[in-house]
């Protein structure tokens, strides 16, 4: 009998605790209900792992996942478990006896999931046993690795195609069903995905990388050391991610945090594999509430109640940026993605590329990333009409929720200003970067200046009211807002573009706001005394569970239980997030507590009523 996506809507319900699909995760479950290859290209808390569970689900045989992180699979298998889904994974943590009665389960049709990493499928002793596995569907998580132009290219995802031919080819084998799944995917990236895991007439589902409960901030000029305390102060009761580029300023971000009395936690490369560990598990149960780490955090980290996401440097691309502020708000819960950015994050992240890449090739190509970074440093317009414009998309509807939309100054006629900047610009004959022109429009006469005859030019000193600071952010700016271009590689020349014409022949102006400080976002009025009371109460049971608080309920399921106040297990199965397992693992105690709650204002409401 065929499946159909009424089959699939009720498991989301009984299972899941949802009613509906969103839009995109409807439109891939019905592709791969028809049995088609399809690429799926969803944001960051997107709910991607629905796409892949709910058809693993629905139909017989094993679902083998493909997943870069062992904690990633231990977060998506204990999510499962506390389902009530059968789902197990295979790592190099475990030891033979253990996988190979993982593998005896598989093969008896006890587990309907099964997580591996890319590095499994280039063993032969491990294809032998997949074979008689039965493998129905292939799963595969972050499919931008298998990419040399995504921002994570793991060899080992290209064993997943010939690991696909061998079962296809195997005397009892058959080729799988394939999906692939990524939040950070270029048109280059998704077509790269397509041809390296050998997908058949593939269906594309790209549901867009906008965030609607996210709020994008770009903050130039800060103190940022001052900034970080006050901000993280400012929200000592919400969870969030603090990003810095180096060891070194994880280290010292994380001590000024300490001293002032938060509990911080930090991560990075420096650390002990049992440091970064323990690091991690205390920030996902809730132990400290913030943690200040190196790029290497994140990927395995499935938190859902992350309310903000600070990047004290600029990353090296926007395929980093929007992976790792996508972090916050997995819940759909308001949160905030703020970017402190200084000149000299420029220097890092290309001194980075220079130690880290080796063909002129793969240079290129970074720093071509490094400079729509900058751009978007700079940019006026609105935040994440950028994002989706890099990402091929092309919706120029305001967000309305960015540090730019909401920015309600008025904008300041700087077309004198932009000329100058054009004028000296053509007179150094478009051969010189952003600190040699600003030199020159301040007026400074060091030894480059003299020496290339500078100092006799008429825009020389034509800005010296500004400091080469100022000059050189607002030269970023019109980068930003093309009308000046940037060669490629680490010492980029500034050129002009045709809108700069324009505006040097005073045929268009050009107009700027400077920036803004930030202020605390709030949540929805919800009771705050019964949330944190929920909230201790979901501490202690995942705690006898040995789960994660989010995994027995996230933030925006409490709220919800805050708002309704269920005293029955079919009030309680109405919440969005709650299915009829957590129902019978988890209900009862929360259950109780709201009837007693009930019970106790029943009582004051007949006090007050014979008063």
């Amino acid at each position: 009998m065929a499946i159909t996506m009424q089959d699939a809507r009720q498991v989301l319900e009984r299972v899941y605790g949802y009613e509906q699909f969103r839009d995109g995760q409807k439109l891939i479950i019905e592709h791969l209900i028809e049995r088609k290859d399809t690429v799926g290209i969803m944001p960051t808390g997107g709910g991607k792992s629905i796409c892949y569970q709910v058809p693993a689900l629905l139909q017989h045989g094993l679902t083998l996942v493909i997943s870069p992180l062992i904690s990633l699979m231990k977060d998506q298998v204990d999510a499962l478990t506390s389902l009530g889904v059968e789902a197990a994974y295979i790592n190099s943590s475990q030891d033979t006896a253990e996988v190979n009665r993982i593998l005896r389960r598989a093969q008896a049709g006890e587990i309907k999931l099964l997580y591996v990493a890319p590095e499994r499928l280039e063993s032969d002793w491990f294809l032998e046993r997949a074979v008689s596995l039965r493998i129905a569907f292939l799963a595969v998580d972050e499919a931008h690795c298998v990419s040399q132009w995504g921002h994570d290219f793991r060899t080992s995802y290209r064993a997943i195609a010939p690991f696909v031919r061998k079962l296809a080819a195997h005397e009892f084998g058959e080729r799988p069903l394939i999906a692939a799944f990524t939040a950070t995917a270029t048109p280059e990236v998704t077509e790269d995905i397509i041809r390296l895991l050998e997908l058949q007439s593939p269906e594309k589902v790209i549901t867009g990388f906008k965030r609607d409960n996210l709020a994008f901030t770009v903050l130039r000029g800060e103190d940022r050391s001052a900034f970080t305390l006050q901000y993280v102060k400012d929200r000592a009761h919400q969870s969030g991610i603090i990003y810095a580029s180096t060891r070194r300023e994880v280290e010292n971000i994380h001590e000024q945090l300490v001293k002032s009395g938060i509990k911080a936690g930090r991560y990075h490369a420096g650390l002990s594999d049992e440091e970064r560990e323990a690091m991690q598990e205390a920030f996902i149960y809730d132990d400290v509430r913030v943690i200040v780490a190196t790029n290497a955090f994140g990927m395995g980290i499935d938190k859902s109640n992350v309310r903000y996401v600070l990047h004290y440097n600029m990353p090296k691309h926007m395929e980093a940026y929007v992976q790792e502020a996508g972090r916050a708000g997995r819940d759909g819960e308001p949160s905030e993605c703020v970017l402190l950015f200084h000149p000299q994050d420029i220097v890092t992240q290309k001194f980075f590329i220079e130690q880290n890449e080796t063909t002129p090739e793969r240079k290129a190509h970074e720093y071509k990333k490094v400079q729509l970074m900058i751009d978007y440093c700079y940019t006026p317009e609105c935040l994440q009409t950028y994002m989706l414009r890099y990402f091929g998309e092309h919706d120029d509807t305001p967000c309305m929720m960015c540090g730019n939309c909401k920015d309600e100054r008025e904008q300041v006629d700087i077309t004198i200003e932009a000329q100058k900047i054009f004028s000296c610009i053509y007179r150094m004959n478009q051969r010189f970067g952003v600190s040699m022109i600003a030199s020159v429009l301040k007026g400074s006469k060091n030894k480059k200046v003299i020496q290339y005859g500078f100092d006799r030019l008429s825009t020389h000193g034509e800005l010296r009211h500004m400091t080469e600071k100022a000059i050189s952010d607002l030269i970023y700016v019109l980068i930003a807002d093309g009308f000046l271009g940037l060669s490629e590689g680490q010492y980029p020349t500034v050129r002009l573009l045709a809108p700069a014409v324009e505006v040097i022949k005073g045929e268009r102006k050009v107009q700027q706001k400077v920036a803004q400080s930030l202020k605390p976002k709030t949540l929805a009025a919800v009771d705050e005394t019964l949330f944190e009371q929920l909230r201790v109460l979901r501490r202690e049971l995942a705690a006898k569970e040995g789960v994660p608080p989010y995994i027995v309920f996230n933030d925006s399921t409490l709220r919800e239980l805050t708002e309704k106040r269920p005293t029955t297990e079919a009030e309680f199965l109405k919440v969005k997030g709650v299915g009829e397992a957590k129902v019978r693992k988890f209900g009862e105690p929360f259950l109780r507590l709201f009837q007693q709650l009930e019970q106790v204002e029943a009582e004051q409401d007949e006090r007050e009523a014979w008063y």
